[in-house]
């Protein structure tokens, strides 16, 4: 383990890695900083995972400069508890993270990006297992939990541990632990850029939707793990149980050689094959061209049941068609999933005892 430490930090030229200058697309678009200290005087870092153009950032930077930002932004915070420690005359060695999941969506839950994300998690874990002091999760929204149970497994159980979701009195519960004037006037403290921004820009970058000037690859490579010839004038279904509402279904295909119809449907009648006018359209079917750029997509699952992915070639008379596809069910964490439901109906318990005040 020590050995594998000391070779990442020679790799990645860790003493003089504070010098390294990110590419321009990175320092523009990677959202997240450092601003403020808690009450102890641990610094603290800003996730902001709504803006985060995922797939713009993967198809304009390499994957090992996403890994050496990532570990750059590391040792600025252990520099950051170094100058705390002799500032204030006491160790300090950790750092508070406030992960704002405002906006997060299907499409951060592209696979290419969960992967890439999994990795810079575990490069954290790797080499700073001791650093993270605590992590609050602000605005979760419904998908959390499906997010969550993407990524959980790159974590260690300490590090799970040290992750809080909170509710709607999120800004009461982070001036606990971190005094207003440290906390952005966004987030409901009192710090503001010189400008008088409440943002906090000059610390926080927060995203953005990457223009395609920055792209330096029209894709990524992707294995998939089903090939199926539709022929002519006839589709192909796959089907797939969903057992409990909040499950996210997920995709990606390519044709070859023409552009291929795709719907999703629900089934009506469960045990024998249906049509598609006899089912419930749930995802409306439509021509991609996907034998230009793959097609990668995601559905929100809101009932049970066995839902239907649909490659249409009825309207080709002349030619079948190739697909590579890979389809996966992405069940939400359950422990995660009951802690957003409890908040809410704590919040809605409040709600109603102050309509009857």
């Amino acid at each position: 383990m020590i050995r594998k430490y000391v070779e990442v930090r020679k790799h990645m030229d860790a003493d003089n890695i504070i010098n390294w200058c990110p590419p321009e697309v990175i320092q523009k678009y990677m959202s997240g900083g450092m601003c403020g200290y808690d009450r102890d005087g641990c610094p603290i870092w800003y996730e902001i995972i709504g803006p985060l153009d995922a797939k713009g950032i993967l198809l304009s930077a390499s994957k090992q400069d996403l890994l050496k930002n990532k570990y750059r932004d590391c040792e600025m915070l252990l520099q950051e508890c170094d100058k705390q420690t002799q500032k204030l005359g006491k160790r300090v060695e950790v750092v508070m993270m406030i992960y704002d999941c405002e906006g997060l969506g299907l499409k951060h839950l592209w696979k290419p990006a969960v992967e890439a994300y999994g990795e810079l998690l575990s490069m954290f874990e790797e080499n700073y297992p001791e650093t993270l002091k605590r992590l609050f999760v602000i605005k979760a929204p419904k998908l959390f939990p499906v997010a969550y149970n993407l990524i959980k497994h790159f974590l260690s159980e300490d590090t799970r541990k040290k992750i809080v979701v909170l509710g709607a009195n999120w800004k009461e519960v982070l001036q606990k632990y971190i005094a207003p004037e440290e906390i952005p006037v966004v987030y409901g403290g009192t710090l503001q850029d010189p400008d008088g921004n409440p943002k906090c820009v000059t610390k926080i970058n927060y995203g953005g939707d990457i223009p395609k000037k920055y792209y330096v690859r029209d894709q990524l490579k992707q294995q998939y793990e089903h090939l199926v010839v539709v022929n002519r004038g006839s589709s192909h279904q796959v089907e797939y149980e969903i057992l409990f509402p909040g499950c996210v279904l997920r995709w990606q295909f390519m044709s070859e050689g023409a552009d291929v119809g795709f719907g999703v449907y629900l089934k009506t009648r469960i045990g024998e094959r249906q049509r598609a006018g006899e089912m419930m359209e749930v995802l409306p079917n439509q021509r991609y061209n996907a034998h230009l750029v793959p097609e990668d997509g995601s559905f929100t699952c809101s009932v049970a049941g066995i839902y239907v992915l649909r490659f249409d070639n009825t309207y080709s008379y002349l030619h079948a068609k190739k697909v590579s596809y890979t389809v996966e069910v992405l069940l939400p964490d359950k422990k995660s999933e009951e802690q957003i439901q409890q908040l809410e109906e704590t919040m809605n318990e409040l709600d109603l005892n102050n309509a009857h005040q």
